[in-house]
């Protein structure tokens, strides 16, 4: 199966990103890693096939100056910077070349970094997807806390409230990007409920980081495969709930 991986152009998204890559060629999968020029030593390093894209709007040595600001914040702020300063730019450059770079490179599925909603580009044109959580998850549910916030985890109805509300602020803060992926899904047909947040979630599989001992497991939604050390183990994989169902990550 020929394979493409999108990854954000940072390095703890790539690592992680590579190293999956890495193991599905092992396997015998033919991948074709798509990014922006800055990431292509990297992914040449790891003896994957690199296609650039987007390679108006973000040149050689873009993404050092564009991300240079983030060194001064924490916390929330780092965020709510990526949110609205960084990605709507970044999505609307990816929703726009995408599509004919999959075309170009025949990819029959993707592997996607899930901070972002390219995934629209393959819900649209009828490509199997999975995504891959290189930060610590992102729970919509509310079933455990938004990690940005760093609360810690627990079962009680209070705790719940306390979780979806933040989900509903981290929410707020992507709604430059949001207006973004409206404006693409409206022009392709794509009929998504906003309101969820989690409506674009792939419904093949989704690969998260462990959180210390914490194995997510959100219902209903996709099978959830924990990563560690930058890499899928079978015994990581094993303790997903599979619904009987297969993806690339998970062969």
């Amino acid at each position: 199966m020929r394979i493409g991986f999108v990854s954000l152009p940072l390095t703890g998204h790539l690592n992680p990103m590579t190293a999956l890559a890495r193991k599905l060629q092992s396997r015998g999968d033919e991948v074709r890693f798509i990014g922006v020029l800055d990431i292509e030593p990297a992914v040449r390093a790891a003896n994957l096939s690199f296609e650039p894209y987007c390679e108006e709007e973000y040149p050689a040595g873009s993404v050092a100056r564009i991300y240079a600001p983030i060194a001064k914040l924490h916390g929330l702020d780092v965020l709510r910077y990526q949110v609205e300063e960084i990605s709507p730019k970044f999505l609307e450059a990816g929703l726009k070349h995408l599509p004919q770079k999959l075309v170009e490179t025949g990819v029959e599925a993707l592997v996607l970094d899930a901070v972002t909603l390219l995934q629209l580009v393959p819900i649209s044109l009828g490509i199997p997807f999975v995504q891959v959580w290189n930060s610590l998850h992102l729970d919509f549910s509310g079933a455990t806390p938004p990690t940005v916030f760093g609360w810690a985890h627990e079962t009680t109805a209070e705790a719940r409230t306390r979780n979806i509300e933040g989900v509903r602020t981290i929410g707020n803060l992507f709604v430059p990007n949001r207006a973004v992926a409206q404006a693409y899904a409206k022009e392709n047909g794509l009929q998504i409920d906003w309101n969820d947040l989690s409506a674009t979630t792939s419904k093949l599989a989704v690969i998260t980081r462990r959180r210390g001992n914490l194995i997510l497991r959100v219902h209903p939604g996709p099978p959830i495969f924990t990563m560690r050390d930058h890499s899928m183990t079978r015994k990581g994989a094993s303790k997903c709930r599979s619904h009987g169902r297969s993806s690339p990550a998970s062969r």
